[in-house]
């Protein structure tokens, strides 16, 4: 790799001290990686898995976000930024999912290959954002049919990015996506279980609107579909009131959301003389813990579905879809 000037430090310093890229447009070409690896960044743990999976050897995959990371509130690091402009692709989500690190990189896209893989969802397909009345919901992943979709661009830019390897990516990214086909069929199995009156999922914000179309839930979350919005007193209030009055038994924390709000829930449905228990703990915005099954995007909808259906009464596999769940229902 050509080392760089004292001009271009002094440039790269400022941009990192400033937080943002006006001076970005500096930097003529984004700086090719050394040997035939090519080096992928990606935003979320969902697109880098994803990424790595299809792309085997030919590429290198660094997500910035790690478990138990939340994206609504991400703000790029100065290890993020030199990463980010060194990369020969950045993949992000869109939807206004980064939303602090949105403006960074539409302007990094005007130097260098960026996509961002959910805006290719038709628009007929995505549900609104009760938070921003202009933006759609970005959790697509949470219905593994909409998740193909993000997948067949990440494809599609890979096979631009290192096209020698594209006979290879083709192949991995065919068996992704008849994994995908699996995973939704094994969903529909598992929570057709749980009864009709029991299909109510109340999570700590409302990242799972997908999932409820998928699979016939009513989906209710304490904050809107970002993290940024706040929970006032009145929502609580509100669902407490309907925790209650339906007899539900079980809510779900989320693992980079703070459980502050679905503690409030159970500890007022107690005040009113109803027993309310946390069903477990989901992965909305982020995998699980890197290294384990749930921390690839298959183990960790997988984690999700085994969990939900089995805490709301249905009777899942023990250990989820192919058996390799750390934790046994």
């Amino acid at each position: 790799m050509t080392a760089q000037t004292p001009t271009r430090r002094r440039m790269l310093a400022s941009l990192l001290g400033a937080g943002c890229v006006p001076a970005l447009s500096a930097f003529a070409t984004p700086l090719r990686a050394a040997g035939p690896v090519a080096q992928v960044v990606a935003t979320t743990g969902m697109i880098g898995d994803t990424a790595s999976v299809i792309g085997g050897a030919a590429v290198e995959v660094r997500a910035l976000m790690g478990a138990g990371v939340d994206p609504h509130a991400y703000r790029q690091t100065r290890t993020d930024i030199l990463a980010l402009t060194r990369a020969d692709l950045v993949l992000w989500h869109g939807l206004y999912l980064e939303a602090q690190m949105e403006e960074f990189l539409l302007r990094l896209a005007d130097r260098q290959p960026v996509r961002a893989v959910a805006e290719t969802v038709p628009k007929d397909r995505l549900l609104g954002h009760e938070d921003y009345a202009a933006r759609k919901d970005p959790h697509i992943w949470m219905d593994p049919r909409l998740w193909s979709l993000a997948s067949a661009e990440i494809t599609e830019a890979l096979s631009a990015l290192v096209p020698d390897a594209a006979e290879g990516i083709a192949s991995r990214a065919e068996t992704f996506q008849q994994d995908l086909v699996a995973l939704h069929d094994y969903s529909q199995d598992a929570l057709s279980g749980v009864p009709a009156e029991r299909r109510v999922l109340v999570t700590a914000h409302d990242a799972f609107r997908y999932f409820g179309v998928a699979y016939d839930f009513e989906v209710l979350g304490i904050q809107g579909i970002s993290t940024e919005s706040e929970a006032g007193l009145a929502r609580i209030a509100e669902l407490v009131e309907l925790l209650v009055a339906r007899r539900i038994g079980a809510v779900f924390v989320e693992s980079s959301v703070s459980d502050r709000n679905i503690r409030a829930l159970i500890e007022g449905a107690a005040a009113r003389g109803h027993e309310v228990r946390v069903g477990g703990e989901l992965y909305s915005d982020a995998m699980g813990p890197a290294g384990s099954y749930e921390g690839s995007y298959l183990g960790m909808i997988d984690h999700n579905v085994t969990t939900i259906a089995a805490a709301l009464g249905g009777t899942p596999p023990d250990r989820g879809r192919l058996g390799r769940l750390s934790v046994g229902f």
